[in-house]
């Protein structure tokens, strides 16, 4: 999919509101275009030839003409704002199920406010690009209008403007060629800024801990400077193009009035015929500044849907299997020949039902675990199994269902802690959790903010252990916690994923100790040692070093 692309389908999924749209817009503009000519015919038929009953009749029809065009305007302009809105929400809707997709993929690489700006900004100036198009319908429909209506006063004059006004487009097509350019750096540069300042805020505690405040002020005052002369140099393009075209616009409508100036003093034409003319020059402005605007919004709109189109077609995180989980699920994981960052061959079994605690040498190789395990990423070699299916014939989404992957350092969401806790068992897993001191009510704040290192992580467990999942997998869920709560929450853990199968990634004796039994992962990414956690103590060195100390 291209940007070209997404367009298509925004204008085909409006079409009908763009159609509609388009013609009552060309209803509107040609109005417009009657009123000069119907002025003029007053002045030589009823004013000149002093017709008080075809003045009447003529201010009469002039009169109907002012209804339909007003009538044609307000609803043409509606139904064009409802199809750029609908396409701009039917497009973030389409963003939001990519960047969701249990396959994953959309978000590597890119900060979420970048994702928010393409969601927002970006979404809404393709929606913006029909609403331009329905308005370039109705502004060349008046310069038709216009066009006929000078051929009948002059065929010179109409001539004029019918060879004359494609040149005009031409011209304006070439001018928006740098607009689009710099307009598609502009909103690279503000979403690289929003993303940022997001990613700063979230991480606000951790840099006023680390004293990196004038850092990371620093850093975004470099980055929005950036943004900054992104969004200068597209606005001298926009300038550029628009002070060009209005000048080359003038001077043609300029040209038309002193042309039908010249007629009228050499009597080609009568004093009707002249207003008319000169109405008609003064009329033209509008349409043609219509599509000089045109031009910009579809130089804009074009930028923007090659960036949606850039997320829209990111490449998968993991291919997108069709098979569902064996039902029910029994739980049991196999682990054969894995390779995948730094795990070289690792061969692993967990038993349905199992509690297993694997004690990691290398944190990065217990991260890369996660992933292959909860199929966020497939492995570089090796495969996975799922009660005897490869994880990779499975389909991610439903494989979410069965295995749920828990990182220690999972996002909170805005509400209260029973808003981030949600389903039946909400008040065992507080409580196996540790977290049911806190109260169901209290307020975790924008991204969990408003709760310590400790409550934040316990509330995050408790969030996984309601979920309930045949698998649930665990990664160092106790790091920021007291050795008294560890201990409820090992004993809790214990207790309530009785029966279910559960991975404790994890060096915390504590937890380890509860666990049915215990993997040990040397630094070369393979097992080294397993058994109890109470005979590992005692018999296995690098075990003992590695969770002890």
């Amino acid at each position: 999919m291209t940007g070209r692309d997404v367009l298509r389908r925004a204008v085909l999924g409006q079409r009908r509101r763009l159609v509609v749209s388009a013609l009552l817009g060309a209803g509107h503009q040609a109005g417009e275009a009657l009123t000069p000519l119907l002025i003029g015919v007053t002045v030589d038929r009823a004013i000149a030839g002093q017709d008080a009953g075809a003045l009447l009749l003529l201010l009469a029809a002039l009169g109907g003409v002012y209804l339909v065009l007003s009538f044609s305007f307000r609803f043409g302009a509606r139904l064009g704002e409802r199809a750029a809105e609908t396409a701009a929400h039917e497009l973030r809707l389409d963003l939001v199920r990519r960047v969701l997709h249990p396959a994953g993929g959309a978000e590597r690489g890119r900060l979420p406010g970048a994702l928010a700006s393409v969601a927002t900004e970006d979404a809404r100036r393709v929606g913006a690009s029909l609403m331009a198009l329905s308005l370039a319908f109705g502004a060349l429909a008046g310069l038709l209008v216009g066009a006929v209506a000078l051929l009948r006063t002059s065929l010179p004059l109409g001539l004029l403007v019918l060879l004359g006004t494609p040149v005009l487009l031409w011209l304006g097509h070439l001018l928006s060629r740098p607009l689009e350019r710099r307009s598609a750096t502009e909103q690279e540069a503000a979403a690289r800024a929003s993303g940022v300042a997001a990613d700063l805020v979230d991480g606000l505690r951790v840099l006023k801990g680390l004293g990196a405040e004038r850092a990371a002020t620093d850093r975004y005052r470099r980055i929005s400077q950036d943004s900054l002369a992104a969004t200068l140099r597209a606005a001298r393009a926009e300038a550029g193009q628009q002070g060009v075209t209005l000048a080359v616009t003038g001077l043609f409508v300029a040209l038309i009035a002193l042309v039908g100036g010249r007629f009228a003093a050499s009597g080609d034409i009568s004093l009707g015929e002249l207003v008319s003319a000169l109405g008609l020059a003064l009329f033209l402005l509008t349409p043609l500044q219509t599509l000089a605007w045109v031009n910009t919004e579809l130089a804009q709109g074009r930028a923007s849907a090659d960036r949606v189109a850039d997320v829209l077609t990111t490449p998968w995180a993991v291919t997108p299997g069709g098979a569902e989980p064996a039902h029910p699920v029994r739980g049991e994981i196999e682990v054969r020949d894995l390779a995948h960052e730094g795990l070289d061959g690792l061969r692993l079994t967990v038993g349905a039902g199992e509690l297993l605690g694997v004690a990691v040498a290398e944190p990065a190789h217990a991260e890369a675990l996660l992933r292959c395990l909860g199929r966020e990423a497939d492995p570089a070699g090796g495969t996975v199994l799922l009660d005897g299916a490869p994880l990779t014939e499975l389909d991610p989404a439903r494989l979410r269902t069965a295995v749920l992957a828990a990182p220690h350092d999972a996002h909170l969401f805005s509400g209260t802690v029973a808003d981030n806790v949600p389903g039946a068992a909400q008040a065992a897993a507080l409580a196996a959790a540790g977290a049911d001191a806190l109260g169901a009510d209290s307020e975790a704040g924008e991204g969990g903010r408003a709760l310590s290192g400790g409550q934040r992580q316990r509330v995050v467990l408790a969030r996984a252990l309601a979920a309930d999942p045949p698998v649930l997998l665990l990664h160092d869920p106790t790091t920021a916690v007291d050795a008294v709560t560890e201990a409820r929450i090992a004993a809790g853990l214990r207790e309530l994923r009785h029966g279910r199968t559960t991975v404790l990634l994890t060096t915390r004796p504590t937890l380890l100790a509860v666990a049915d039994r215990v993997v040990l992962l040397d630094r070369s990414g393979r097992v080294a040692a397993e058994g109890g956690h109470t005979d590992l103590l005692r018999d296995h060195p690098d075990y003992q070093r590695l969770v002890l100390s």
